[in-house]
């Protein structure tokens, strides 16, 4: 009869055993994924030596990129937080340092795409601290392993082709292909379908190097932008004071009109005669207001965030002599994502919002906030507040 130590130690056993059985098959069917890519990867032209070399070592998919897809946020940040990582002091003198040093290629990247030097060095500055912090994660192992576990469903699968074929090109090395944990490459964090569709060469040296080129990490930040729609007659957006009493329901418009409507620069200078721009109320009334042109929505298209593209723009001001925001942000907390997906859903119900419901604040969001601002008289400064999901959630809303 076994003794009551020996059961146990047995039953103690058990979970770890269990674990490493399932962790067996999970490695198992991970290499079986992997191999399944074979006829897929050699349409593209990728050799079964490419292939080999591109998993050679890697036969289990990574747990730490695992768990940062399972890991959600607590909480939103502000976009006033946010900008004071994007924009710090110590960021800004890296990047004056690194214009300085990098002025002539700045300058002929600038005139052949027509994007500032400053919001090329902004972008660099945000995505990976100036090509200090561009990521150790090896690319090809983070896509199959986001690949293998369907996380996006066929995105990352086809991801992972297109680095597949990067490599069949010669550009890189497997162990030189690192980045993010999610995929993005290198200095500029181009995922691999958008280094395959924009990255240049530069320096013309025969490779399109965003790992350790400086200069071909800024040509194919310039040559995206470029293509994303730039327009070189514009900024990005300004910083503005509102005249007392300005209506907010009339949001875009000619930048001309919004000079004849009395909306100033905040720093003194004049608004440009021609664009199109819309305002754009971060933080509510009272905070820091700016018009945005069609420029921010190409910074947008880079990286699907608000706070993203403010911060790039904010630091491209700042790098090119601009000084600090002149109104002051809120103290008052935001929405977390879950509320934000009560109001989501609130404003779809009532017909004001048709976007997902993923807790994100964005465009399409604030839209609609504004939208239900303007039918039930609130101020349309499209700002979500719990203020504004209390109203949402207490009264019938009319449709629009």
């Amino acid at each position: 009869m076994l003794s009551r130590r020996t059961v146990l130690a047995a039953g103690l056993c058990l979970p770890g055993a269990a674990r490493a059985k399932e962790k067996a098959r999970a490695d198992s069917a991970f290499r079986g994924f992997i191999e399944a890519l074979r006829p897929d990867a050699a349409a593209r032209g990728v050799t079964p030596q490419t292939f080999d070399a591109a998993f050679r070592g890697i036969d289990a998919p990574d747990a730490a990129v695992l768990a940062r897809t399972r890991r959600q946020s607590e909480f939103v940040r502000p976009v006033w937080d946010y900008l004071v990582g994007a924009v710090s002091g110590g960021r800004l003198a890296r990047g004056l340092a690194r214009a300085a040093a990098l002025a002539p290629t700045l300058r002929a990247i600038e005139g052949r795409y027509g994007v500032p030097g400053p919001v090329i060095l902004a972008i660099w500055g945000v995505e990976s601290d100036f090509g200090a912090s561009a990521g150790d994660v090896s690319t090809i192992r983070a896509l199959a392993t986001l690949a293998a576990a369907g996380h996006r469903g066929a995105l990352f699968r086809d991801e992972l082709l297109a680095a597949l074929t990067i490599l069949q090109r010669g550009d890189v090395t497997p162990k030189q292909m690192r980045g993010s944990w999610a995929g993005a490459m290198g200095q500029v964090q181009f995922l691999p379908s958008t280094y395959l569709a924009h990255a240049v060469d530069f320096d013309d040296d025969g490779h399109r190097d965003i790992w350790t080129s400086p200069a071909d990490s800024l040509g194919s930040i310039a040559a995206y932008l470029k293509d994303l729609g730039w327009d070189p007659a514009l900024s990005w957006g300004y910083e503005v004071r509102l005249p007392e009493g300005f209506d907010l329901t009339r949001y875009g418009g000619d930048l001309s009109a919004f000079t004849e409507r009395g909306v100033r620069r905040a720093d003194g200078g004049p608004l440009p005669p021609r664009g199109r721009a819309s305002l754009f109320l971060p933080g509510g009334v009272g905070a820091p207001a700016f018009l945005i042109t069609d420029n921010f929505e190409v910074i947008r298209g880079y990286n699907t965030s608000d706070s993203y593209a403010l911060a790039v723009g904010h630091l491209a001001d700042r790098l090119g002599g601009g000084s600090t925001l002149a109104a002051p942000w809120p103290t008052a907390p935001g929405l977390d994502p879950s509320s934000l997906r009560k109001l989501q859903v609130g404003l779809a119900s009532a017909g004001f919002y048709d976007g997902p419901t993923d807790g994100r604040a964005g465009p399409k969001l604030r839209e609609a906030v504004r939208r239900y601002q303007i039918s039930t008289g609130l101020p349309a400064d499209g700002y979500a507040t719990p203020g504004l999901l209390a109203h949402v959630e207490s009264r019938p809303t009319p449709r629009p």
